[in-house]
């Protein structure tokens, strides 16, 4: 049997080709990667600058920061520089890289210093590196600078290292980006020399840095931790090559790291952690949060820590879960078993509780139960464990129902009154278990607080009315002060219990309703068949399912318009303009809350499928400030906007489909009109020149007879060259939908008479016949297009009927319709030509197989008749041969009687 292992050795990987593939459409990053300031990045990047400058690249220096510095002046003089942008911030002027200078200069490769900058308030992108992901993004090069303590999965490492807490840092997916990483390093000492000679900074900022951070031994470490990152790329990209060129080797496979994040602050620091974990161990991760019953009763600041954390989560690469469990410990071991995971970072237990000496701690349960998963217990850091949460929510007002706990009074109440008839024949500590029943319903019904609102009611009503001596809050007997306290402490307990089963029934019903909601959303889309149908659907279930209000956003032209709305809105302010616009031409979220564009009223958020993005979702709220989204409505918004946009692209492809049938129906229309022009039109030219230019040249010798054959050759000629060209005309106006009929209330018989005087030439050598009643009721049509379709059916009979045969036209009404009906005595159309013989350019064949007419006139019939309201059909005689061409025009209901007239 042969081996798969080995098989699947031999072919490259797909993820890494694809991955591959994906580098080769952007362009290069290399990022110069330093240990600290001073150490030479931008000097070595300007060399490397002038290297490709020699190459004949071309290069721009987009920004540069020479901090006083001959040698890097030096080598700065003679590089194309783009002017900086000014920005107005607070009165002063501020001057920042101008991006769109760059992208509308479209150089080879762009220097770009200080990746981790953060630009003034008011430019596109907040951060720098965003700057450059677009610059990527376009396909130009990018060199840039950075230093080791703005890598965020380092932060709590170097904040622990230098004492300083760093808050330019820059996302590790940003550096994973990069194609090269060039560590430039320096020793501790000759860093420190160069301080000294004033090479880094002025002589007091340097006696400063050199007691501060600059320390041999902060400086050792961050020399350490800047290797280390770029032996982790290097050994990224080892791999890469090894998995695309189908190179066997020995790498570490199946490593998968999770995160078990809580309420306290210090879970940023347990993300971090994680991170720096699965980048060594070239490991997915994740970070999960077990909601339990405890979380419900969280505070609105705990439950933001939770969703600043999950943000964290999702900005550093890994993935943002929220579970629902009883134990913390055990969903954590069966979500880990279910997804392979090998290693379990978890914080270190708190102080010990009064719940800890029944229980154990979480972290204990997990280490005992892990089996072969290995688990980390990192203490974390309280103050510094920050997830960067850039915006604060809006507080929210505890929630207070007064309705709630005048019914636990309505409830005690009837207990009471129950009680004093079950009094008369129960001894008084069974009376308990009636207030008890109110305690439970206050609980089912109206949860934890009304609950116990209700049991200390209880409580005071079953001591003041039934413990002796009764009518007072003293209790006379100890076997009664032992049934109170019982009846109190059973009372708070199932109150508790029964409040909990009610809110994990409430959160049941909450998840089963939002999975029923995306399930029906999902079957309203497929069964959706227009465009504008799938647009209002999304914009309903949006702002339904998240309480926002939604705009729906697709490209026309080279820009993108409002198509719907909910509620209905197409008016967007330019900064709204500006950040959809973004939105859609970079596929990435802008505008509020987002980090490009901030300041626009609305998220935009690409509706993004496997091909492309398909149009852009525009989400507010009424609340001004804060996220518009938790982590979990993040997800639920992805879920709904991945489902529409897979129904907009389905319906994009439908009209895509549409679009190419009628272009390869054009094209065979093209190829029809050339074959009857070739011969249609060629022929009535070629008689027409030939009897003209006989009548030149022998006009004088010519018999009058003759004379006149030929001009009635020129004359039928031309007037059957006129017919083609009307035809085509008409039939130009059809397809092109410009017909517009002038309706007016006609008798059909004057119609009739018209066409067969008109056709008298054509029908010489047959019979042509008219039967119309003279009580044929009028009908609503263009007189004109209605005689030309009969003229068209009359040649049509005349072409196919042989000479001598009777061609008729016929009227009558039935109860809703004015029949008009032509019939000849030819040989009939062939079965197989009944469904085809209306289309454009179709012709039937004669019994001697030439072709005759153009293939147009039954078209035109059909279509000036469609366009009047009627139906036409084809047919075969019944008596005998013959074909039959019957016309259907609805009696109109206004006909006006002869007393009006006059």
């Amino acid at each position: 049997m042969p081996d798969d292992r080995s098989d699947q050795a031999a072919r490259p990987s797909p993820d890494a080709l694809l991955e591959k593939a994906r580098a080769e459409m952007r362009g290069r990053l290399k990022i110069f990667l330093g240990a600290a300031p001073g150490v030479g990045k931008t000097y070595e990047m300007l060399v490397s600058g002038w290297a490709k400058l020699a190459d004949g690249i071309d290069v721009v220096v987009g920004v540069v920061e020479t901090h006083g510095r001959k040698e890097t002046q030096a080598l700065l003089d003679g590089f194309r520089i783009i002017p900086r942008a000014k920005v107005q911030y607070k009165g002063h002027t501020l001057e920042e890289m101008d991006l769109d200078a760059i992208l509308a200069r479209k150089p080879d490769l762009v220097l770009v210093d200080e990746l981790a900058h953060t630009n003034a308030e008011g430019s596109r992108h907040p951060k720098r590196y965003l700057d450059v992901k677009e610059l990527l993004d376009r396909g130009i090069d990018v060199y840039t600078t950075l230093n080791i303590q703005h890598v965020e999965s380092l932060n709590d490492v170097v904040s622990q290292i230098t004492r300083i807490r760093v808050r330019e840092t820059v996302p590790d997916s940003v550096i994973d980006l990069a194609d090269d990483i060039e560590i430039i390093d320096l020793t501790p000492d000759d860093l420190i020399k160069r301080l000294h000679d004033g090479k880094v900074y002025v002589p007091k900022t340097a006696e400063r840095a050199l007691s501060n951070y600059f320390t041999p031994g902060n400086l050792t470490a961050l020399r350490e931790l800047a290797l280390r990152k770029t032996a982790q790329r290097v050994d990224d990209q080892l791999v890469s090559h090894m998995q695309a060129h189908a190179i066997s080797g020995p790498w570490a496979a199946g490593e998968r790291v999770l995160v078990s994040i809580d309420h306290h602050r210090r879970s940023a620091s347990l993300v971090r952690y994680a991170t720096r974990m699965a980048s060594r161990l070239r490991a997915p991760w994740s970070a999960v949060y077990i909601e339990t019953n405890q979380s419900i009763s969280l505070t609105e600041e705990q439950r933001d820590t939770i969703a600043a954390t999950l943000r964290l989560a999702e900005r550093l690469g890994g993935e943002a879960l929220t579970l629902p469990g009883s134990g913390v410990a055990e969903e954590l071991l069966r979500h880990a078993s279910a997804n392979n995971v090998t290693h379990i970072v978890v914080g270190s237990p708190e102080k010990a509780t009064w719940r800890q000496w029944f229980q154990r701690s979480p972290v204990d349960e997990l280490i005992r139960r892990a089996g072969g998963i290995s688990v980390h217990v990192i203490s974390g850091n309280e103050k510094d464990g920050n997830a960067g949460r850039g915006v604060k929510p809006a507080p929210a007002l505890p929630a207070f129902n007064i309705k709630a706990y005048l019914l636990a009074t309505i409830y005690v109440a009837a207990a009471l009154a129950f009680s004093a008839v079950l009094d008369q024949v129960l001894d008084v500590r069974n009376l308990a278990l009636v207030f008890l029943m109110a305690v439970l319903t206050s609980a089912v019904l109206h949860g934890l607080r009304p609950a116990l609102y209700s049991c200390i009611l209880g409580a005071l009503a079953f001591n003041f009315f039934f413990l002796p001596p009764r009518f007072t809050l003293t209790i006379r007997d100890p076997e009664s002060v032992v049934a109170f306290f019982f009846f109190i402490g059973v009372a708070v307990i199932a109150s508790n219990l029964t409040a909990t089963v009610q809110r994990q029934a409430a959160a049941a019903r909450q998840r089963a309703r939002t999975t029923e909601d995306l399930y029906l959303f999902s079957r309203k889309l497929a069964s959706t068949g227009t465009l504008d149908d799938v647009l209002w659907a999304t914009a309903f279930q949006i702002a339904s399912m998240l309480k926002v209000r939604v705009v729906l956003l697709l490209p026309e032209g080279d820009t993108i318009a409002v198509k719907a709305g909910y509620p209905p809105d197409d008016t967007l302010d330019d900064a709204d303009i500006a950040a959809a616009r973004w939105a859609w031409e970079h596929n990435h979220a802008a505008g509020r809350g987002a980090d490009t564009l901030p300041g626009a009223k609305r998220l935009y958020v690409p509706l993004r499928t496997g091909r492309t993005a398909v149009g852009v979702i525009g989400l507010d709220s009424d609340r001004r400030d804060g996220p518009l989204f938790t982590p979990e409505q993040q997800r639920l918004l992805d879920a709904l906007a991945d489902q529409a946009a897979l129904a907009i692209e389905r319906i994009q492809l439908v009209a895509d489909v549409d679009r190419a049938k009628l272009a390869a129906e054009a094209d065979r229309l093209r190829s029809a009109l050339l074959t009857s022009i070739s011969h249609d039109l060629k022929t009535p030219l070629a008689a027409i020149l030939g009897a003209a230019g006989t009548l030149r040249d022998y006009f004088g010798s010519m018999p009058v007879e003759d004379r006149n054959d030929l001009l009635a050759t020129v004359i039928d000629e031309s007037e059957r060259l006129n017919r083609f060209i009307a035809n085509l005309l008409d039939m130009t106006k059809i397809e092109s939908g410009a017909m517009e009929p002038n309706y007016g209330l006609h008798y059909p018989g004057d119609i009739a008479g018209s066409a067969l005087r008109r056709a008298a030439k054509i029908l010489d050598r047959h019979k042509p016949e008219m039967i119309m009643p003279a009580d044929l009721p009028m009908v609503r049509v263009d007189p004109v297009l209605f005689e030309q379709a009969l003229f068209n059916l009359l040649d049509n009979a005349a072409k196919y009927a042989p000479e001598g045969s009777a061609i008729r036209i016929e009227g009558w009404a039935d109860a809703a319709e004015v029949v008009i009906q032509v019939t000849d005595e030819g040989p009939g159309i062939p079965p197989a030509d009944l469904t085809r013989i209306f289309n454009t350019f179709y012709r039937v064949r004669k019994g001697d197989q030439v072709r005759a007419g153009t293939g147009l006139g039954l078209s035109i019939c059909r279509g000036f008749i469609e366009a009047m309201s009627g139906t036409i059909f084809a047919g075969n005689r019944k008596d005998r041969s013959g074909a039959i061409f019957t016309i259907r025009m609805p009696k109109p209901n206004d006909i006006p009687k002869l007393d009006e007239l006059k």
